[in-house]
């Protein structure tokens, strides 16, 4: 894998751990009032686990393949 690929992967990563941890908060936020709308939490959830999904993916490309 080329360097700049590398880069632009690691680039990706820091910004979907921070958007992920990000949502960690909000999620946090709105589970203590009360008053939250629960569609809206199930969605922060959603895009969150999805978020973890691409931040793995993203991990598994920067593991070189070796031969068994």
């Amino acid at each position: 894998m080329a360097d700049e690929d590398l880069a632009r992967i690691a680039a990706q990563l820091v910004e979907l751990r921070v958007e992920h941890r990000d949502l960690d908060e909000a999620i946090a936020r709105l589970a203590a009032d009360r008053g939250a709308d629960e569609l809206t939490l199930k969605r922060l959830k959603k895009r969150k686990l999805r978020i973890k999904d691409m931040i793995t993916a993203l991990e598994s490309r920067l593991i070189p393949d070796l031969d068994a």
